[in-house]
């Protein structure tokens, strides 16, 4: 799991996907109007007829036959008790035509604030409706209470959202993400399993046993070339010998930028978390053609530390940055589980046992504890009971070391031969992206009244 929120390949319309668009009527055109368009009067007047609904602002941007607005939603703070306490939900809506499906998409972090649309939105030509996750961006209850970050408490945010848009759009409906995302989706699908008419889940880890995460290394230990891995291990080894140095300059950037290390402990301790997770951030966005980069040990201090940066984000392990990453680490430690990293290698550089706990990465007074029945719950469920799921991974991914397997109730999990995190439909084989759009074409075909 990265926490960069979205990449660029699965908000995009490039031209590998255009060419693989479901046929359709293009947004705009004649026939598109006459079977479901609403006037810009109209629309508004819609939206603002849902209860609940505010219409934040209409954002310019947008592609010719599409209208792209920000919206809140008021939504319970637990849904289990109404009586605790709501918060507005960031939403935001690509309205082309409420004849058309609706993409229902999440990054599983804040909502994207850019008019752009997700691959299968693009492939149907659709709607699309994004939902911002809980705690993340402006989407947090007032009293910050995180005992109501749950995957349960997130999937009845989206079932909400669902029932309520059907109003307007009551066409098919499609849920997609990527990473966390991608993992949202599934979770959502896991409560509220006839929400959607499909999923498409991109780069998503199933981290079933958190207490096993020999999966996630062997994979460290075996991707790209033997060459590459032993540059890492080398540049890492390289780092932590000259810790000194390097979190010389990190302080010295922490001071410049106004921000500091309270969070995490010290500037020592981050930078060896950014160390040890450097393999893995570096095989979820990188090749074995870009381990011709890596800094070898006669390379300057100044160059191995700018290439630490860009490989790990140093920034995010600073006050400023992680602050708005702590629901993320929360979810890690609570429930969704982490991955490990190989450091045999590192053997008499570490100092910090816990460096990479997501615990090390929430403030201490915020209470942790793992609910180890959360993951193989959700396991259990896509595996025997889950339909009409689509896992879309690069098979140069560590973060899908450990990666969803559906059964066959209308499932599959297609990898991308050359990909990695950033994997998307327009990558796989021609054979597997025939089968996948054949998929999303035939769960989008689908007609039905939702009780709304």
């Amino acid at each position: 799991m990265t926490m960069r929120t979205w990449t660029r390949r699965r908000v995009l319309t490039s031209a590998a996907t255009a060419g693989l668009a479901v046929t359709a009527a293009a947004p705009g055109t004649a026939e598109a109007r006459s079977r479901g368009h609403l006037g810009d009067d109209d629309l508004l007047t819609a939206l603002r007829a849902l209860p609940g609904l505010r219409v934040i602002e209409e954002r310019q941007g947008a592609e010719p036959g599409h209208r792209f607005f920000v919206l809140g939603l008021r939504q319970p703070a637990d849904h289990s008790n109404p009586e605790a306490g709501s918060f507005e939900q960031r939403l935001t809506l690509l309205h082309t035509s409420a004849d058309r499906p609706t993409v229902l998409f999440s990054t599983g972090y804040e909502a994207v604030l850019t008019p752009r649309r997700a691959e299968p939105t693009v492939l149907l030509g659709g709607n699309q409706l994004q939902v911002e996750h809980r705690f993340f961006g402006t989407s947090r209850p007032a009293n910050a209470d995180y005992s109501l970050l749950t995957i349960r408490q997130a999937a009845d945010d989206h079932h909400r959202v669902v029932r309520l848009f059907r109003r307007l759009y009551r066409g098919a409906w499609i849920s997609t993400g990527s990473s966390k995302g991608g993992m949202t989706s599934v979770y959502h699908r896991r409560f509220h399993p006839a929400d959607v008419d499909g999923t498409v889940a991109y780069s998503a880890p199933d981290n079933v046993d958190d207490r096993d995460d020999s999966a996630y290394v062997r994979f460290l230990e075996s991707v790209g070339s033997a060459e590459c891995r032993e540059a890492l291990r080398t540049v890492q080894r390289e780092a932590l010998l000259r810790r000194s140095d390097l979190v010389a300059r990190y302080e010295a950037w922490a001071a410049a930028n106004n921000t500091s290390f309270r969070i995490v402990g010290s500037a020592d301790k981050a930078l060896e978390a950014a160390v040890v997770r450097a393999a893995f951030m570096f095989w979820q966005r990188n090749t074995v053609a870009d381990g011709a980069a890596i800094p070898g040990p006669d390379s300057g201090t100044d160059e191995l530390y700018a290439w630490l940066d860009d490989i790990t984000g140093l920034a995010l392990y600073a006050d400023t940055a992680l602050r708005h990453y702590v629901p993320y680490f929360y979810q890690l430690g609570t429930q969704l589980g982490y991955v490990g990293f190989p450091v045999r290698h590192l053997s008499g550089l570490l100092r910090h046992p816990d460096a990479t706990e997501p615990r090390t990465f929430v403030p201490r007074d915020i209470p942790m504890r793992f609910d180890r029945d959360a993951m193989p719950d959700v396991d259990r469920w896509v595996r025997r009971h889950g339909s009409r799921l689509l896992f879309v991974n690069g098979a140069q991914d560590p973060a899908v070391a450990e990666a969803f397997r559906p059964g066959t109730r209308d499932s599959r999990i297609l990898w991308a031969p050359d990909s990695n995190h950033s994997s998307a439909i327009a990558e796989l084989s021609p054979t597997d992206r025939a089968e996948a759009v054949g998929m999303l074409t035939r769960w989008a075909g689908g007609r039905r009244t939702p009780s709304v």
